[in-house]
């Protein structure tokens, strides 16, 4: 089965793309298999977009789109991971709703995936799928996360460029801002620019980021945009190109590798690992008042889950 779905997905097919991606999801029995018989481009870039909630994410998204498919083309495929419903684990929030303009849109392929409560701000499958798109015929891959926090640093380890959306408001946010976030940004974009003291913000923001005071090796790119009005998108999009057309950093792309390889087996070594029925253990363990956490973890551990 999936052999044919492979090689129907390396052509761009939607209908089979789709279906790829709910086989990841769902971990069909032989979905490993098929994720090895997947080849995924390397020329195909992953722009990650993230944020505190309310910075206008989406709807950059949604201005980005439309110039990166200007000359009708490039095909752009957007993963946007929404907050989990608490009955179902399913995406709270639709592309229909939040992209309506693409949706029928033959270069444009948008899927929305829920957290189920991941921490990151991502799918727990994010790394699987994304590849899966890779290996299709797109051009961009766009991954817009929840935005919940610092948090959403995990993008980093996904992303070939990762675009951080602030608004002239985060203020106070920027001066206690952690130095992680400033080590994933690739580009700064400050959204709802037309608000009063937009410039000053992005004063403070060119000098916090600037080499000089952050001892990065570059000065990260700052740019002002409204994007509810498509203002300042076309300037992100040169930065976008600009950056990657630059000679590639082997450390950086090797730590990326690393975290992408490390989430991937931590999740396969969790595959055991059932709660509900450490939880029965535990409770079992309690009620006869014979529970110390640590020593517990350790039987555990060593006992494969029998202890």
């Amino acid at each position: 089965m999936w052999e044919r779905l492979s090689e129907n997905i390396s052509r761009g097919d939607v209908k089979s793309i789709a279906r790829g991606i709910s086989y990841i999801e769902s971990e069909a029995y032989d979905y490993e298999a098929f994720l090895q018989s997947l080849d995924p481009k390397k020329d195909c870039p992953v722009i990650g977009i993230t944020g505190p909630p309310g910075a206008g994410k989406s709807t950059l998204t949604d201005a980005l789109i439309g110039v990166l498919i200007a000359d009708g083309k490039k095909k752009v495929a957007v993963l946007c991971i929404d907050p989990s419903s608490p009955f179902n684990m399913g995406a709270l929030l639709g592309d229909r709703i939040r992209m309506s303009e693409w949706y029928n849109n033959p270069n444009v392929y948008i899927r929305s995936l829920a957290t189920r409560g991941a921490l990151g701000g991502l799918h727990p499958k994010i790394i699987e799928i994304t590849d899966l798109l890779k290996s299709s015929a797109f051009d961009y891959i766009i991954v817009e996360t929840v935005g919940v926090g610092q948090s959403e640093i995990e993008i980093a380890g996904l992303a070939d460029i990762t675009i951080v959306v602030m608004v002239p408001e985060s203020g106070d946010e920027v001066q206690t801002m952690k130095a992680g976030l400033m080590e994933i940004a690739d580009i700064f974009v400050v959204n709802k620019s037309d608000r009063p003291d937009a410039d000053f913000f992005v004063k403070n923001l060119r000098t916090l980021t600037s080499p000089a005071y952050h001892s990065t090796e570059r000065e990260l790119p700052v740019i002002k945009t409204v994007a509810t009005q498509k203002e300042g998108v076309q300037e992100l999009a040169a930065a976008i190109e600009r950056l990657l057309k630059e000679e590639h950093d082997m450390e950086r792309k090797s730590w990326l590798m690393a975290e992408k390889a490390y989430h991937l087996i931590q999740k396969n070594r969790m595959r055991d690992v059932d709660k509900s029925d450490l939880k029965e253990k535990i409770k079992e363990k309690v009620t006869t008042g014979n529970f110390q956490l640590y020593s517990f973890i350790k039987n555990y551990i060593h006992g494969n889950g029998t202890q």
